[in-house]
């Protein structure tokens, strides 16, 4: 049984490695006015995920909630092909909040890697955001809770 799921865990983090690139493509390609709203959706997309049950399964429709892992992350990359500039940011917001829940305590290396790459991709987007901006917005979350 260790086999099979070392295997499942290897073929997830072969597919996310695949979606990670196309993402972190999409990103060097924005501008940094863009990359500040982006911060703001991703933002609000993580307030939204830490309040679910299961954060690695948000945007996961209930019917699925039982598959080994959830599809939020194949609807943020379909988002992410939209030709509408909102939709793929909230796209990518989706696909980085989903793998960071998904890969955050994993016991396997490979998705460990792919966790601190999620991390340095939102770290960038957090530098992106000017620290003024980003206490207001910090607070605007805390009184809304």
């Amino acid at each position: 049984m260790h086999f099979v799921t070392r295997l499942i865990a290897l073929t997830r983090s072969v597919q996310l490695r695949r979606q990670f690139r196309e993402i972190n493509k999409a990103l060097e390609q924005l501008a940094p006015n863009v990359r500040r709203q982006l911060a703001a959706i991703a933002l609000r997309e993580f307030a939204n995920a830490s309040k679910s049950e299961f954060p690695h399964l948000y945007a996961t429709p209930p019917e699925e909630k039982y598959r080994a892992w959830g599809s939020g992350t194949d609807i943020g990359l379909e988002r992410l092909r939209s030709d509408n500039l909102q939709v793929r940011l909230r796209g990518v917001a989706l696909w980085l909040t989903v793998v960071y829940h998904e890969t955050k305590d994993s016991p396997f290396t490979e998705q460990q890697e792919l966790h601190r790459q999620v991390m340095r991709l939102l770290r960038t987007l957090k530098e992106a955001i000017p620290a003024t901006e980003l206490n207001r917005w910090m607070l605007g979350e805390a009184e809304a809770a």
